[in-house]
């Protein structure tokens, strides 16, 4: 894509990416097991080794760095590209952990929901009253696959709740400008879902099947599977789009779609930085990329962040 300008490379299946005050990125090596700063001039400097599968990132009110840990995956070399496959060999569970960017320690908040296993916790993002909302695509098997939910939990690992469960390989998770709707990217059937809200942590629509209360905002066409996502200042979902590689920019109604392509057909995250937010760092995690691109609005400041 013309204007796209590479920050690093040599990045072990980079997800995540925050844009930080001080011009730095962080983000996950999912490949790796770590959590790593990228600096301005592209150095790669490794802050936590959570180990498994780091995976959604994201920071939270007391300014500590928290994960989407999936678990690991087995990895294959196609093509020249590392590619995640099915749950690691030594996998255990999915959670969802606390990261002190300062020291480097990891502290696990939540591993289960009543009883139940987190399989592949994946993107997460922060509302203004503190608490998370957060993705678990699930993990899949030789002849099996997880069903994926939506949860929103609270940073002090006291309360976890399930709003939704059923979903296919749920993955992006973002925020409206309002804070009055949550959006959810299904990777494999190539659709985003929104659940409206009635208040932090609790969506206004009833249990439905399949979709838990979800209406579709858009089903692409054609072989197109979703990955993480970004809110922009006009409440565009900016998706990551892998096999048609690049960032499709979805109106909140679904009604105009537009394709940014980046030459990588494992894009997998976006997030907005840089002067007036107009900056958007791409992950290319085929390649082992981060890059930018010039964005044509500025994207939606996130809490805690950049207010």
């Amino acid at each position: 894509m013309p204007g796209m300008k590479e920050i690093a490379t040599g990045l072990r299946f980079p997800e995540g990416p925050i844009a930080m005050a001080d011009g730095s990125v962080i983000l996950v090596e999912i490949e790796r097991g770590t959590l790593s700063r990228v600096t301005p001039d592209g150095k790669i400097e490794v802050i936590a080794e959570p180990g498994g599968g780091p995976n959604g990132a994201a920071i939270g009110p007391d300014g500590a760095c928290y994960i989407c840990n999936n678990g690991g995956f087995e990895w294959h070399d196609v093509n020249g590209m590392k590619l995640p496959g099915h749950q690691a060999n030594d996998y255990t569970t999915g959670r969802i952990e606390r990261i002190d960017l300062k020291t480097g320690k990891v502290d696990r908040l939540y591993d289960s929901y009543k009883g139940n296993r987190l399989c592949g916790p994946n993107d997460i993002v922060f509302d203004a009253n503190g608490g998370f909302y957060f993705s678990d695509l699930g993990k899949g098997r030789e002849r099996e696959v997880d069903r994926g939910g939506l949860y929103y939990g609270k940073t002090d690992g006291s309360a976890l709740k399930q709003l939704a469960y059923g979903l296919w390989m749920p993955n992006g998770v973002g925020l409206s400008p309002d804070e009055k709707t949550v959006y959810v990217a299904e990777t494999i059937t190539g659709r985003v879902w929104a659940f409206d809200l009635k208040a932090p942590g609790e969506t206004s629509g009833e249990a439905a099947f399949l979709t838990g209360g979800g209406r579709m905002v858009v089903g692409l066409p054609g072989f197109q599977l979703l990955d993480s996502l970004a809110i922009d200042s006009e409440g565009h979902v900016c998706v990551a789009t892998i096999a048609n590689g690049g960032i499709t920019r979805i109106s909140p109604d679904g009604n105009t779609v537009k394709h940014f392509p980046t030459g990588d057909p494992l894009t997998t995250n976006i997030c907005f930085g840089g002067k007036d937010l107009r900056t958007a760092y791409v992950t290319l995690s085929g390649q082992g990329k981060l890059v930018t691109m010039d964005w044509p609005v500025p994207g939606l400041p996130l809490n805690y962040l950049n207010k």
